[in-house]
Order: C-alpha cells, then structure tokens, then sequence
C-alpha cells in the first residue's frame, strides 16, 4: 500500500521572531563599534569606557584567583568575602540597615534584572531624555512601557516635569548621575525634589551610579533620601576600566533584591568569578588609586568645553567622560556624524539616546592627541555649517 509524500511548511526564521525582540532597535553604539574597527586608525571619540588599562594589582589578584582554581560558579548572589564589605560600604555611604546585597553581571544586567523583578506589562517607567539606550528598550521586554521626560535644552533633572509624567501606572523612576549621554551631575536640591515626588507616589527609584568615581564636584546620591524604596546600581567598570569584566552590585531592599537573584539564576547565574576574587582588591588594600586618572579626565574635560564651547552649545558637564554637543547650522545630529565620519572622527548621533536629532555624544575618555584632532575637524564643521 503507497502512501503520499508528506507535506511540510517551508520554516522561515523571520516569522517565528517575537514581538518583544522586533520592537527593540539595534544598540547605534555597537554599530559605531563595528564601524571603529573596520577604519584605518580613526579618531575615536565614541568609546564609552576608559582608554587606560586596569590598574596592575587586580589583574595580578584576577590572575591569582584563576591560578588558585578560582573558576567556578559562586553562589548567585555573589561571594560573601565580597556581598558583606560591599554591605558595609553601603550602609557607611547611605545610612541604610541591613540592605539587600547582590553582585552583578555588570549593572546592566542590574537594570534588566530590576526591571523584570518590579515591572508587570502596562507598567510605566519614567527617565530622562536624553537617556542611556537600555532604559528605552529594556522596560519593553516585560510588556512595561517607557515614558521619556524632556530635559532639553539645560538637562537638569527638574521635578515638576517628573510629577507631569506620573500617571497611576507609574510604577520605576530611573536615575543617573553622573548622566551619560549629557555628563549632568545632580544636586543635593534636584534630587530631594525628585525624592519627594518618589514618595508622592510611591514609585522605586533605580539609581544608576556608574559614573559616581568620575565627578568632578562633590558626589550626590539620591539613595540616602529613599532609604525604602531605592534600588542602587553601582559597579566597577568605569572606575577601574574593567568594563569586560561585567561586574557591578545592586543594594536596596531585601525583598527586591531576593527577587533579582532568583533571577539572575536563571539568567547570568552568577557573576565572573574570577572579576569577583579580583575586586577584593578594592576592599580589602590601599593599593589601587584612581585620583590621578579621575585628575586626567577633569582636564580633558576642560580642553574639551574650552575647544569648542564658543561655537557649539556644550554646557559644563560635571561627570561622566561625555560631552552633549548641539550640531551647529541646523544640521541634524546624524549629519553632523556622518560628516565627522567622513573626516575619520567616531562619534555617537544624539538620536541613539534620545527620540530627538539635534544633538550628538563626544566621549574624552581618549587621548588628549586624539582629543585636539576632534576639536580641529569639530570647529572645521562649525565652520562648514555657518
């Protein structure tokens, strides 16, 4: 007895893609990191991270931990040596007792963590713009939706525009000072009001504070004004240029940061375990001292405001290693961009982290050679756009 042939549907991979992973754009960052490396010696004024290397005595503790076996997993929330100096530090800084501690997979992986930790779909999270590309498309992969507060033309963190945001979905208030893209550093007044609508509202605030080390004036964390309802993000990244590394650590209340680690367990499962050994370092010696790099990008900062604040509107920013420059003669953020890029500078269009165009992101986190070449061919466009 014959049978037929069978019949099978042709399988197209574009059709079993899912919503959630539709409605998030490729990171613009990462495609100027691929651009970086396919160009002949740019001039790289794009990079987000350091451009020194990681201070000798943790690479020797990281090659030490590996040395000794230090390879596998630790438990999720991290090594004790590490979650209760960390727990210390915390309650020193913040006045807070006995926080939840977890160590992270690099606080981004804190954000997404947070974020499917407290967010139910139809949530709302509010943030500045402009802002750092996850806060836009990270609440979309819980269903939450994200809500962007205008902070043009000064972006100063401005209360009465975060109350004209809150609705009764509000649910998170994200926070980052020192601000990336902008390189905004908030005062003690600005986040008091901010702390109080918080308290209004009863929203969490997720208080991402990667930058705290490069501030070039005194530090201001909102987390002491919201000892029960603020999720601290903090890591080593940027201060000590181990931004491979991943590793970072969340505070805040237990019952959250509980829930984050189930989390991470079926995600991250734990952070780099010879990163973790290696930060030991930082606790637990005087041997690492970041003052002279921190010094180096003050002034960088300064040669870059000083080199192009007549022609571009710059502001002063007080942290981070980011200049938000406006582009000049009504060009868009994008065309200025492209026309750097034609003149092999890398810079990152001000429409990666905002849903404006007018703006693009200068990073001094390079040499100050490079730094005075970006500076020649920037006023070289301001002079082209006039």
């Amino acid at each position: 007895m014959s049978s037929s042939p069978e019949s099978h549907l042709i399988f197209d991979p574009n059709t079993i893609i899912a919503d959630r992973a539709r409605a998030i754009d490729a990171s613009g960052i990462r495609k100027v990191f691929d651009m970086a490396a396919s160009m002949k010696d740019p001039i790289n004024l794009s990079i987000g991270q350091p451009d020194f290397d990681v201070p000798e005595a943790i690479k020797q503790r990281a090659i030490q931990a590996i040395e000794h076996g230090r390879n596998r997993y630790t438990p999720t929330q991290g090594i004790a040596d590490l979650v209760e100096p960390i727990r210390h530090q915390v309650e020193n800084d913040t006045g807070w007792k006995q926080p939840g501690i977890m160590v992270l997979s690099g606080t981004s992986g804190g954000i997404m963590l947070a974020m499917f930790a407290c967010l139910n779909p139809g949530d709302e999270v509010i943030f500045l713009d402009p802002y750092f590309v996850m806060y836009k498309h990270l609440p979309k992969l819980v269903g939450a939706v994200p809500v962007s507060v205008d902070s043009y033309p000064d972006f100063r963190l401005d209360a009465k525009k975060i109350q004209a945001a809150v609705t009764p979905r509000t649910r998170m208030l994200v926070i980052c000072s020192p601000n990336n893209p902008t390189g905004m550093a908030y005062t003690s007044a600005e986040l008091e009001a901010v702390a109080a609508v918080a308290r209004r509202h009863g929203l969490l605030v997720l208080s991402d504070e990667i930058y705290d080390a490069f501030c070039y004036q005194p530090h201001v964390s909102i987390a002491p004004m919201l000892p029960d309802q603020c999720l601290l993000l903090k890591g080593y990244s940027k201060t000590y240029a181990m931004t491979g590394w991943r590793l970072g650590y969340a505070a805040g209340p237990r019952p959250i940061i509980d829930q984050m680690i189930k989390l991470q367990q079926y995600t991250f499962v734990c952070a780099p375990s010879p990163a973790q050994y290696a930060a030991l370092e930082l606790l637990h010696s005087n041997s690492v001292d970041m003052t002279p790099h921190i010094d180096e990008y003050r002034r960088r900062r300064d040669r870059m405001v000083e080199g192009l604040g007549d022609l571009y509107p710059v502001g002063n920013p007080g942290g981070a290693f980011y200049v938000f420059a406006k582009a000049p003669g009504g060009w868009s953020g994008n065309e200025l961009v492209r026309r750097a890029i034609s003149k092999n500078v890398l810079l990152i269009p001000g429409s990666v982290f905002s849903d404006r165009d007018t703006h693009f992101r200068i990073s001094y986190a390079a040499s100050p050679a490079h730094i005075e070449k970006g500076i020649a061919v920037l006023r070289e466009l301001a002079q082209e756009a006039q």
